[in-house]
């Protein structure tokens, strides 16, 4: 089976039409402010409308209200939340919205890997954030893959965190992830996507699936 590649933090045309045209199964538009690949619903709109169709489009919020997750549906439409916080309910936003809902979950041990769905449609793997970081996620830095050995995955799954174009192959064949998920990973300076950097990660990350 071919792994599944999502390009996060779209925030300009070349770097949405390059993951469309590299193949990537979802592209991600932050909606967190706080972050330097954040946009507003207006520009997710914009760049998700140069396409019909194509990759599903996945929103990334944090600790978000109702009313912002609604505003953002407004403006651009979306197939995947991605969603991060203590207090989320994935099956309450799912009602809410009648759309698949993402958990990210932070890994730094054996003890953190999840046994059950949390009630997720999928479950999103990376490295737990260190104790100073002002963002979720897993802030370019990769957890030791090796503990996934083993483990018997709950549900539907991807790989995040200190993925790049260098590792993803052996990151892939470590874990046997069936999906993964990259933004900082392919970016030349913070917030800037590099199309030759999408092209390489999408190659390479198809590639494991039969290598």
């Amino acid at each position: 089976m071919t792994v599944r590649v999502k390009i996060c933090g779209i925030t300009d045309p070349v770097a949405f039409d390059t993951a469309v045209e590299a193949g990537a199964d979802w592209v991600g538009f932050n909606f967190f402010p706080p972050s330097p690949r954040a946009v507003t619903p207006a520009q997710a709109a914009a760049l998700s409308g140069r396409l019909d169709g194509g990759p599903a489009r996945v929103g990334l919020f944090v600790d978000p209200t109702d009313a912002l997750i609604a505003s953002v549906l407004d403006a651009v439409p979306l197939q995947v939340l991605q969603v991060y916080g203590g207090g989320v309910d994935p099956g309450r936003l799912r009602d809410r919205f009648g759309l698949p809902v993402w958990r990210p979950v932070g890994i730094s041990g054996p003890a953190d890997l999840p046994r059950g769905g949390l009630g997720a449609d999928a479950l999103l793997l990376e490295a737990k954030p260190p104790a100073d970081a002002t963002r979720p996620g897993g802030n370019a830095v990769a957890f030791d893959w090796t503990i996934l050995r083993g483990w018997t995955a709950p549900g539907p799954w991807l790989l995040a965190g200190g993925l790049t174009a260098g590792n993803v192959a052996e990151a892939i064949r470590v874990t046997g992830a069936p999906a993964v998920d990259v933004s900082s990973g392919v970016e030349q300076e913070k917030g800037r996507k590099d199309p030759a950097l999408i092209r390489a990660f999408i190659r390479r990350a198809k590639a494991a699936a039969t290598g």
